[in-house]
């Protein structure tokens, strides 16, 4: 077997292939867009690159067919709460059930790692956030994958644990049907802080970007900062965000709650766009731009998914929560515009946000894990924190 480092054109195009090559036979695998891929490694385009640096592989076996690929990060901003170690990732893993190249590929990342003066790895991650190509799929195959959700055989995680990989966190996936009803006491909240002064619900408008990319990152801020990650946002990031998003976001799914005009809370959803990408087979030109938009204007996405859920800290605990959930019901629900809701994932160090998705009525249906594999077996391993709430 050979390893090749991806430092040109021919095998950057080879690490995109061999996701398609190993999951080509699953009917729920959705090829991810080529451009999703590339720009994490990009630059220009991934501003995790001012933190950190990347390295990318792929394995050949003897007859120089593509068997495997793997990607490695550093970033100075990776932080996890009560981690003592430094600690890199790697991601973007591919392999044939075969533990011997499986190991060939953990190793040049471990490698790299070590020779940058990391002590640990976590994987499969992603160089960025976690909403994107975050966890190995553990449970629930049996499910087409939302837009950015990680899709690997299930032998992967025989591959992770054997080479040596511990379950660092769980990350539970729930989904629910859009026009089940709410629990009673949604709407009794719903009720009650409408009709308290100062309170009001109100979902997002496409022509005033600027002022809700400002409510998100206030909230988002307040609602994470108690994560110890410095994960602060700027408006400017936000609204970058927001207009790459603008073409496929439905306001009517973006919601915020406010106390004296000031963002106390969000509840932000998308059209779940990997039903429109299950057709452009990983390329997004201007015919697929095009047929994306026409699909989108006859209403022919009929999954909602999960993008952020928040809020602040002086806020929580009193049924805000529920008050904005139940006014997006209140316009989404028996409309027909949507069918099925699944939630962004959350870990089992956040106890209170399944909390809040099992409240939704939501049932858990797949199950993703962070691995961490320490170099040094003398260092204790230890699972993720449990969150801690003010």
């Amino acid at each position: 077997m050979q390893i090749i480092e991806v430092n040109n054109k021919t095998t950057t195009n080879d690490f995109l292939k061999v996701n398609v090559l190993l999951n080509k036979s699953n009917p729920f695998y959705i090829q991810p867009l080529d451009k999703d891929i590339n720009e994490v490694f990009d630059s220009s385009k991934n501003k995790n690159h001012k933190y950190g640096e990347t390295k990318r592989w792929i394995l050949k076996d003897e007859n120089g067919y593509l068997i495997g690929r793997i990607a490695a990060f550093i970033n100075k901003k990776y932080v996890n709460k009560g981690t003592q170690y430094a600690t890199g990732g790697c991601g973007f893993f591919e392999c044939i059930n075969n533990q011997d190249a499986a190991n060939i590929l953990f190793d040049a990342a471990k490698n790299w790692l070590q020779s940058n003066g990391m002590q640990a790895m976590d994987g499969p991650i992603n160089f960025g956030d976690r909403d994107k190509w975050w966890g190995l799929l553990v449970e629930g195959f049996e499910d087409e994958p939302v837009y950015g959700m990680p899709f690997n055989p299930s032998y992967y995680e025989v591959l992770f644990e054997n080479y040596g990989f511990k379950n660092y966190y769980n990350q539970y996936w729930y989904k629910m049907i859009v026009d089940e009803p709410l629990p009673p006491r949604f709407q009794e909240r719903f009720a009650k802080f409408s009709a308290k002064p100062g309170y009001e619900a109100r979902h997002l408008k496409l022509n005033e970007l600027e002022k809700y990319a400002q409510d998100f990152a206030t909230v988002y801020n307040a609602a994470w900062a108690q994560h110890g990650e410095a994960k602060e946002i700027t408006q400017e990031q936000v609204l970058k965000l927001f207009k790459t998003m603008k073409p496929i976001m439905d306001e009517r799914v973006v919601w915020f709650a406010y106390y004296k005009d000031e963002p106390i809370a969000m509840f932000i959803n998308i059209p779940d766009i990997n039903q429109y990408f299950k057709h452009f087979n990983g390329k997004l030109n201007v015919f697929n731009k095009l047929r994306l938009l026409w699909m989108k204007k006859t209403g022919q996405c009929k999954k909602l998914t999960g993008l952020a859920f928040g809020v602040v800290p002086k806020f929580q605990a009193l049924g805000i929560d529920s008050f904005l959930i139940q006014a997006c019901g209140n316009l989404m629900q028996f409309k027909g515009w949507y069918h099925n809701y699944e939630m962004g994932w959350a870990g089992d160090w956040n106890p209170r946000m399944i909390n809040i998705y099992k409240s939704l009525g939501g049932v858990q249906n797949r199950r993703m894990v962070t691995y961490r594999y320490i170099f040094d077996a003398e260092i204790e391993f230890e699972r993720h924190p449990v969150m801690e709430y003010n």
